[in-house]
């Protein structure tokens, strides 16, 4: 059967990839199949990312997120996308033992989630674990700078890369893209190194606080809607308040519901269907 002549093909990573310098890679995050349904009509990438844990579990960082978790919410969303390019998280423990281990668990994801390829933190010393997947048919978007599977290392969520940090950061880059990875995640850089970054690896970068030079933007999608309000990191931009309108709905429904005036006779049904 021929594809829906008004529907975009499924985007890919090399499709990704062939973006480097072109125009803007939009990239939210998605965790559910509804949310998957809205962002696909404008996003290129969508990433399930760990993030899930704090936004929806109530974990206080990414750590305790499983594979389990992963693979549901990574089925949640590829049922719901027809456009965008679809990457789940490998979670903390997944992959930092050996690239066998990181093959296992991103073939699991792939396999069960229907995903297209996997991101991983971290910098060189993952390099060799980035090769050995792509070398298998795994792609692979990277992830440096702030790594918050590394918060306890990093102590906390700090902007990374200052002064003559920056060279480390961009050498991690350099690395993973040079092992393959046909993206990488630039996350709470200065806006310079987000741009010298963006200038000297040859694969996309995608900015997450660290300036508009990046090739491509991503954000946490209940950040950016306003449904996550235990903090607000200085990089989010409010584009809705959600949160604060789902507080002033439910206040309205829970009065309604003390006073009697809800459900009313439209909500109601009747004994008996009126005839004529």
């Amino acid at each position: 059967m021929s594809a829906t002549p008004d529907r975009k093909p499924r985007l890919t990573p090399a499709d990704i990839r062939a973006r480097k310098g072109a125009e803007p890679v939009v990239c939210l995050t998605a965790y559910t199949t509804p949310v998957a349904q809205l962002v696909d009509r404008h996003c290129d990438l969508v990433l399930v990312g760990d993030s899930v844990g704090m936004v929806l579990h109530g974990l206080e960082s990414t750590l305790g997120v499983t594979m389990e978790m992963m693979i549901l919410h990574g089925q949640a969303v590829g049922r719901g996308l027809k456009h965008a390019c679809m990457v789940v998280d490998l979670p903390f423990g997944s992959f930092e033992e050996s690239p066998e281990q990181a093959f296992r668990n991103a073939a699991r994801l792939m396999a069960e989630t229907g995903c297209q390829a996997v991101k991983l933190e971290g910098g060189r010393h993952i390099a060799d674990t980035v090769r050995f997947l792509v070398a298998r048919g795994i792609p692979v978007m990277a992830h440096v700078g702030l790594t918050p599977q590394s918060v306890n290392a990093l102590g906390g969520y700090k902007v990374q890369g200052r002064g003559a940090e920056g060279e480390q950061v961009l050498a991690d880059a350099k690395a993973v893209a040079d092992a393959g990875a046909f993206a990488v995640v630039l996350e709470k850089l200065p806006a310079e190194l987000g741009a010298r970054i963006s200038r000297e690896i040859a694969v996309p970068t995608i900015g997450i606080g660290a300036g508009p030079d990046c090739d491509g933007q991503v954000l946490v999608i209940d950040d950016m809607l306003g449904m996550f309000t235990a903090f607000r990191p200085k990089f989010v931009k409010r584009y809705a308040e959600l949160g604060h309108d789902a507080d002033k709905a439910i206040e309205a429904y829970a009065a309604e519901v003390r006073t009697r005036s809800f459900p009313g006779p439209e909500h109601s049904f009747a004994a008996e269907v009126k005839k004529g």
